[in-house]
C-alpha cells in the first residue's frame, strides 16, 4: 500500500467523484480510477459505491478514509519537522565546553546563536579538555572545545591562541618583571587546575624542560578560587594572558613567561567521518564569525 494511491483515493472521496480528484493529483482520470481499483483490489474489499459520476463510501471505505487521513497528515508533519531542522527552526545542539575560557571565547557566538535560531535546543556539557575529548569520542556531544595538540580521530576548527602567562601577588619580588623564565620560578609554590584540566600538562612540560618538577600548594577547578588563593599569597597560578589580564585586580600582576611551549590553544573539535549535525555546522560557521 502506497501512501500516492492513499492520497489519490482521499481526494476522490474529498472531490466527491474521479474528474474532480484528477485535476488536484494531476493524473488522468483513468490513472485515478486504476489507483482506487488497485488499493480495493490490494485490501480485497470494495471502498466506493460508483453511482453514475458520483462515488460514496461503503462502510469499508469510511475505515480506509479515516486511517489514510491520518497517515497522510503524519507524513506531512514529517516533512514539514524535516524543512524546519533543514532551516533550523527547531533541532538539538549536543555542545561540550571546558571552564577556562568559554566566558570569553564562546559567551557571543551563544548570544549569536540563540538570536539566529531561537528554536534550536542547546544542551551543554562542561569538563576539563581532556574528559571533553572522552565524551566526544563516545558520541555524547556534536562539538567539543578541547585544547591543542588534538588527536588524530578529530577534525577541529581553530577559536583562540593565547600565551600562557604567570599571575602572582603584586608583592612578590618578581611581581615588576616585564617578563621570566620557567627555571626563575622552580622554587616557588603553584597553584593549579584538578586533574583532567588540560592546562597542568602544558605547564608541567615546560617545567620538565627547565629541570624541576612543580611543588603545588592547592589546585582547584575554580578559576575564581585560583586567583583569590593567589591574591593570598598561596602561590603562582598559571593562565592564559586574555583571562588571566581579565580576572586579575589590583592585588595581582601578570607576568609573561618566555619559555617555548606555553601556549593555550582553544580550537572545537568533532568527530572525524562521524556525523555532524546541522545545527553543529551552523555554529562553526558563527564561531567563525564571531
Amino acid at each position: 500500500m502506497e501512501l500516492r494511491t492513499l492520497r489519490v483515493f482521499v481526494e476522490v472521496v474529498r472531490q466527491g467523484g474521479f474528474t474532480e480528484a484528477s485535476r488536484i493529483v494531476g493524473a488522468t482520470q483513468s490513472t485515478v480510477s486504476k489507483a482506487v481499483k488497485q488499493l480495493e483490489d490490494e485490501l480485497g474489499l470494495q471502498l466506493l459505491d460508483r453511482v453514475g459520476h458520483r462515488s460514496s463510501l461503503t462502510s469499508a471505505g469510511e475505515i480506509v478514509f479515516r486511517r489514510a487521513q491520518r497517515l497522510l497528515a503524519e507524513r506531512d508533519d514529517l516533512v514539514t519537522e524535516l524543512d524546519e531542522l533543514r532551516g533550523l527552526k527547531r533541532g538539538v545542539l549536543r555542545l561540550g565546553l571546558p571552564p577556562i575560557g568559554s566566558d570569553v571565547l564562546f559567551a557571543p557566538v551563544f548570544a549569536a546563536f540563540r538570536a539566529r535560531y531561537p528554536g534550536v535546543e542547546i544542551r551543554l556539557v562542561e569538563h576539563g579538555s581532556k574528559r571533553l575529548e572522552e565524551v566526544l569520542r563516545a558520541g555524547e556531544v556534536d562539538l567539543a572545545g578541547v585544547l591543542l595538540p588534538i588527536p588524530d580521530d578529530f577534525a577541529w576548527q581553530r577559536m583562540r591562541h593565547e600565551p600562557i602567562v604567570a599571575l602572582m601577588p603584586g608583592e612578590h619580588p618578581m611581581a615588576g618583571r616585564r617578563a621570566l623564565s620557567m627555571a626563575e620560578l622552580a622554587e616557588e609554590p603553584f597553584v593549579l587546575f584538578e586533574a583532567g584540566f588540560a592546562l597542568n600538562p602544558i605547564i608541567q612540560d615546560v617545567c620538565a624542560r627547565a629541570g624541576f618538577v612543580p611543588r603545588v600548594a592547592a589546585r582547584s577547578s575554580q578559576i575564581g578560587f585560583i586567583v583569590e588563593l593567589v591574591a593570598a599569597g598561596l602561590g603562582i597560578a598559571f593562565l592564559p594572558r586574555m583571562i588571566a589580564e581579565l580576572r586579575a585586580h589590583g592585588s595581582l600582576r601578570v607576568v609573561p613567561v618566555t619559555d617555548a611551549g606555553m601556549d593555550w590553544q582553544m580550537a572545537l573539535a568533532w568527530r572525524r567521518g562521524g556525523y555532524l549535525p546541522q545545527a553543529a555546522r551552523a555554529w562553526l560557521e558563527l564561531a567563525r564569525a564571531v
